[in-house]
């Protein structure tokens, strides 16, 4: 793999990033709503969406967390 520089504010950055409150707070609700069967297409396709995108985000933030834990002393 090949290595680059990149600002440590950057990396910071990722590994702290999270959803919004109000985009949490939506995910929560689809998430709850279709555990009681009550999702339309259209809102089971949202859910779907979000959790890949909060999938993505962990990944994202579990390698910066690994970065920034090699760089401190």
């Amino acid at each position: 793999m090949e290595t680059i520089a990149t600002p440590v504010e950057l990396v910071t950055s990722v590994a702290e990033f999270r959803f919004s409150p109000k985009l949490n707070a939506k995910l929560q609700d689809l998430m709850d709503r279709n555990t009681e069967g009550q999702l339309s297409e259209a809102e089971r396709e949202e859910l779907e969406a979000l959790v890949e995108l909060s999938e993505t985000i962990a990944l994202l933030r579990g390698e910066a967390l690994k970065v920034l834990g090699r760089a401190l002393p």
